[in-house]
């Protein structure tokens, strides 16, 4: 059995499948079982190895078992119609009269499906990805449109991350299908997925006011009343489903992030405890404390991180998490050699799952120099819409940005409010390639008329206003907003863009030491790093002198030495009267969402500054990318 264990680490999961049904045929279940446990390693998020696991023990007799695995397979894979057949007879015989409708319900809605789709369904749950775009697609080019099929394209539009085309498809569906409650859920889901919190809000009220006890909608409903800064009321939902569901860490989870961006330290931190015991929330749990910078570890806690991170069968999402915040552990104990060395392996883990190219995304980036030239804006001098409201905070992350939006956000004429999306979904629409595989945008600007940029800055204010709290002012910090600079001047010629700048090693090995929610896939090798951060100060080059006077530079490292100074340029910039509050920035009361959130809730922290020299004997490759910028 031991030689046909090692072999299976190299097999397919359809070659070991074929091979736990050949023993199965044999009678020989429990080397069958042995052997699906080896798979299951490999393939952690198969539900046709649980499928198999089930067979195995119904022809052993253990039906609790069998009924145990067989769920397991419908959750990974509800498109299993050899599940949900036994769990009907299993769920009948054992009297569980409600389990055994449910699964009568699921079994019928599959067996109905065309097969095609049924097909595509199940590659898509086992992580076939393409392999299901291809099925699904195939069927919808040969029979029309299908509203299951739509769903399915829509699944798969959300798997690899195109959301723009995922919101469309569930948007076309709804059109055909407006009671479809599974693809209003899905559409919603996409729609906070992408930030636009006012739109799922709306959508979860709508699926709230046909089922009001639904979790999984009551969940939607407060991710959205939390994206928008409805915080009480979030609070309310969460707490109300963990109170179903008391040992849920990604409730947990929620309930303390909320409680953070809040300002609720002490909260937060014994909400993270609590959710850190919690089966699966040690990760995402400690990775938050270590993210709240003034949070300090325990030796106990050290200690169960580095267990932790070390057992064989933690995930990879896990094992990365836990590596950032040991990094941040031994960081805080000045053990300086044996955090680098976590920080280092938390970065290769995290880039091994991405796809990210830098020769694409630096030529995606300054392909903006060969359109937006001073000639071409010049030539559109007052299009757009004219309104001045938005301040746009731009740059790359750990830049100082939360810093200078909490000095602004200090002042009675502007809002502010949070990371908005809107640009990049704007700027998203015109990024199809061309037959010939070039980008439409930005060369699609030179085919835009006057209205047409007056429109893009009002859907821009409009989108916004749900964030907006009346003041005249509002601040967007996106910091990869200064890709399209270009875009917010044509849209809105106005807004003030302020360029937050930090030392080129600080900002980067800040980067380098903190694992993102999402995006920032250049962070994650020092090289790799330093090579994003040469082709931004080269981007940021050409929008001053394309646009002389739009962009006001502020460097971090002034802001911490004269940050009386600082605050006087800054607000003049903005045409704003200066206001002593802006200097007391740490105790004005908002909710700031980013890593930095308890920093800016103090007076200027100068600590971070020269942070990254602690570990210079290991960044050679850092400073060799960044060249002279050292």
């Amino acid at each position: 059995m031991q030689a046909d264990a090692v072999q299976t680490r190299e097999f397919p999961v359809e070659t070991g499948l074929a091979r736990v049904r050949e023993l199965a045929q044999r009678d020989d279940h429990t080397t069958a079982l042995a052997l699906l446990h080896e798979l299951e390693q490999q393939h952690p998020h198969s539900g046709l190895l649980w499928q198999e696991r089930g067979a195995c023990y119904l022809a052993l007799g253990d039906r609790p078992s069998a009924i145990t695995a067989y769920q397991r397979a419908v959750q990974l894979n509800d498109a299993l119609e050899a599940s949900w057949a036994a769990l009907k007879e299993l769920y009948s015989s054992s009297g569980r009269r409600q389990d055994a409708e449910y699964a009568t319900r699921c079994l019928i809605k599959i067996s109905t499906l065309p097969r095609q789709l049924a097909h595509g369904s199940s590659l898509l749950n086992e992580g076939e990805v393409e392999a299901a775009e291809e099925v699904v697609r195939g069927y919808l080019r040969c029979e029309g449109t299908h509203a299951e099929g739509l769903r399915l394209l829509a699944q798969i539009g959300v798997r690899l991350g195109i959301l723009d085309d995922a919101e469309l498809l569930l948007e076309n569906l709804l059109a055909l299908a407006p009671e479809y409650d599974d693809a209003r859920y899905e559409y919603a889901a996409v729609l906070t997925q992408r930030r636009r919190y006012f739109h799922a809000l709306k959508e979860a009220q709508l699926l709230l006011r046909r089922a009001p006890g639904n979790p999984e909608w009551q969940l939607l409903y407060a991710k959205a009343c939390d994206g928008l800064g409805e915080y009480q009321e979030a609070v309310r939902i969460y707490q109300q489903l963990l109170a179903a569901m008391p040992r849920n860490a990604s409730l947990q989870l929620a309930i303390a992030h909320l409680l953070r961006t809040r300002g609720d330290s002490r909260e937060a931190v014994e909400a993270f405890r609590a959710a850190a015991a919690l089966p699966g929330g040690a990760g995402g749990a400690f990775l938050a404390l270590a993210n709240m910078k003034t949070y300090h570890f325990t030796d106990d806690e050290v200690v169960g991180m580095r267990a932790a991170e070390s057992a064989p069968g933690i995930s990879l999402s896990d094992r990365y998490h836990l590596c950032f915040a040991l990094g941040k552990a031994l960081e805080d104990r000045n053990e300086y050699a044996a955090s680098f060395e976590y920080y280092e392996r938390g970065n290769a883990l995290r880039r091994s799952e991405l796809d990210y190219k830098p020769d694409v995304a630096e030529r995606n980036l300054l392909v903006q120099k060969g359109i937006c030239t001073a000639e071409f804006l010049t030539a559109r001098r007052g299009m757009g819409c004219p309104r001045p409201d938005p301040i746009f905070i731009v740059g790359l992350p750990r830049s100082g940005s939360t810093l200078i939006e909490q000095i602004l956000s200090s002042h009675s004429q502007v809002d502010g409010t949070l990371e908005l999306p809107e640009i990049p979904r704007l700027v998203k629409q015109f990024r199809n390639r061309r037959a010939n595989g070039d980008p439409t945008y930005p060369a699609v600007l030179a085919e835009l008329h006057p209205e047409d940029f007056r429109a893009l800055g009002e859907t821009y204010l409009e989108e916004t206003r749900p964030y907006r709290r009346g003041a005249p002012f509002f601040i967007d910090k996106m910091p990869g907003n200064f890709r399209d600079i270009g875009f917010i001047h044509l849209i809105l010629p106005n807004a003030r863009i302020i360029d937050a700048r930090r030392a080129a090693m600080a900002c980067c090995f800040g980067n380098f030491k903190q694992l993102f929610v999402n995006g920032q896939e250049f962070t994650y090798n020092l090289t790799e790093m330093g090579r994003y951060y040469r082709t931004y100060v080269e981007l940021m080059e050409h929008w001053n002198r394309a646009l002389p006077g739009k962009v006001l530079r502020v460097q971090h490292e002034d802001v911490v030495n004269d940050l009386e100074g600082s605050v006087r340029r800054i607000l003049e910039f903005c045409g704003l009267e200066f206001e002593p509050a802006c200097l007391e920035f740490y105790k004005t009361e908002r909710s700031v969402r980013t890593v930095s959130s308890e920093q800016v809730r103090r007076p200027i922290y100068r600590e971070g500054i020269e942070q990254w020299r602690n570990f210079e004997p290991w960044l050679a490759p850092l400073k060799s990318a960044l060249g002279p910028l050292v």
